[in-house]
C-alpha cells in the first residue's frame, strides 16, 4: 500500500451547518483531504498547531506521555481507509505497534510528537479533491495577505 505524506493546510468552518473541515493536502501530490471533525477535536488540534504548552496535559498531550512512560513513541499516523462516512486512521509506534484512532486525535497526537502524517493513495484517489496547481509566489502573498487582513477591510 503506497503511503502518502499530507500536511496541514487548516481547519474552515463550513457553513451553514457550522461543521469542522481538516483540510489535509499531498506534500508532493496535488491533492486535498477533507476530513470532518468535531469542535474540540478542532480546538486541539488548533492548540497542538500552534505550539502552545498548557500548564495541565490536556488528553492529547496525555496519550503522548503515557506512550512515551511506556518506552515507545509516536513515529507517524496514517489516516488509512473510509468505512462508509468514516475516516480511520492508526498511530504507528516505534516499536511496531499500530493502534486505531480517529484521523483528529491522530493529528493532534503527531502535532504533539511531531511526526508525520500520512494517508494513502487509495483514500486520495477516493476522497480526495485535486488542488489547483498554485504560482508558490502567489500563495506566499496570500499568505501574508490572511494574516494581515481584519474584517474592517471590507467596509
Amino acid at each position: 500500500m503506497v503511503h502518502i505524506e499530507v500536511e496541514i493546510v487548516g481547519i474552515r468552518v463550513e457553513m451553514p451547518a457550522n461543521q469542522r473541515v481538516l483540510l489535509l493536502k499531498g506534500v508532493d501530490v496535488p491533492k486535498f483531504l477533507p476530513i470532518w471533525i468535531g469542535a474540540q477535536e478542532a480546538n486541539a488540534i488548533s492548540i497542538a498547531e500552534r505550539g502552545w504548552e498548557p500548564p495541565r496535559p490536556l488528553s492529547h498531550n496525555l496519550l503522548v506521555d503515557i506512550v512515551e512512560a511506556f518506552g515507545t513513541e509516536l513515529d507517524r499516523v496514517v489516516i488509512t481507509h473510509r468505512d462508509g462516512h468514516t475516516i480511520h486512521a492508526e498511530l504507528r509506534l516505534s516499536d511496531g505497534k499500530v493502534i486505531s484512532a480517529r484521523p483528529s486525535d491522530a493529528v493532534a497526537m503527531a502535532l504533539i510528537s511531531h511526526c508525520t502524517i500520512e494517508t494513502t493513495q487509495e483514500l486520495l484517489d477516493d476522497i480526495g479533491i485535486d488542488a489547483p496547481q498554485a504560482d508558490e509566489e502567489e500563495v506566499a502573498q496570500f499568505r501574508e495577505f490572511l494574516d494581515h487582513v481584519s474584517p474592517e477591510d471590507f467596509d
